[in-house]
């Protein structure tokens, strides 16, 4: 019995996911809004373009160790969804949330108070909890296999196309992302193998599924509200940088 319970504890916790999907979404963001502003400066006066190409490969590594953050962020939303005890309250938080990082959202990567130009990743990730929502109705309501497919697959599509039409980050590829993860949540490595290859548009994201594999089912942490505050400060801390650098009415586009 004590095996078992030492078992259960190794690996790691959600809340050890959420800081490293943090942590590399911030290192991500420091290269898609302070270094690509500061690059776009120097590309009209280079004075050294051995300094410009280094930065330019600085500005590849820190967007490809950023390329983790979202697969992860994915897989805690389906984790997310299936143990929430209360699904009308996880949808409001990140409705509230989705609102609360518009502005920091659009100040950090458009320098606009409000921009429809592009919506942030909250968005994606709220359309697709709806999207998990409707799916999760159909399966539980609709027993005939040959029917729940093309419905799910109908309601999926659906809401790939509503991220897509109101530009949200990763658009219908983000939706289908997180789909694709629910989908296939009742079997670990069919999980991670759907993941892996689902996510091969973008060369580095597959690697996110290393800490996955490691994901032990525990909470860990107490961080509910963690990534929820942390998604806007750390986007107004960033252009602030950018103010405070002379490239805060630079668009980071």
């Amino acid at each position: 019995m004590e095996k078992e319970a030492e078992k259960g504890r190794l690996g790691l916790s959600g809340s050890t996911l959420k800081i490293i999907a943090m942590v590399t979404m911030f290192i991500d963001h420091i290269g898609a809004a302070v270094l690509l502003r500061h690059l776009l400066e120097m590309r009209s006066h280079v004075a050294s373009i051995d300094v410009y190409n280094q930065l330019v490969m600085l500005y590849r590594v820190l967007r490809g160790i950023g390329r983790i953050a979202f697969p992860i962020y994915c897989f805690l939303l389906v984790e997310g969804f299936q143990k929430t005890r209360s699904l009308k309250k996880y949808i409001l938080r990140l409705g509230i949330f989705t609102v609360l990082a518009e502005v920091p959202f659009d100040l950090c990567f458009t320098s606009r108070v409000f921009s429809l130009s592009h919506q942030s990743v909250m968005l994606t990730l709220l359309v697709s909890v709806i999207t998990m929502w409707l799916v999760s109705l159909l399966e539980r309501h609709v027993t005939n296999r040959f029917l729940l497919v093309p419905c799910a697959a109908a309601v999926t599509a659906l809401g790939a196309a509503a991220a897509e039409l109101m530009n949200t980050d990763y658009g219908y590829m983000g939706v289908l992302c997180v789909m694709t993860l629910y989908v296939l949540r009742r079997v670990k490595w069919m999980q991670i193998t759907g993941g892996c290859l689902v996510f091969l548009w973008e060369i580095w994201a597959p690697f996110a599924f290393i800490p996955i594999g490691f994901y032990n089912g525990r909470r860990g942490l107490k961080l509910k509200y963690a990534f929820y505050l942390f998604y806007p400060l750390h986007l107004l801390l960033l252009y602030l940088i950018c103010v405070w650098l002379g490239t805060g009415d630079i668009p980071a586009v």
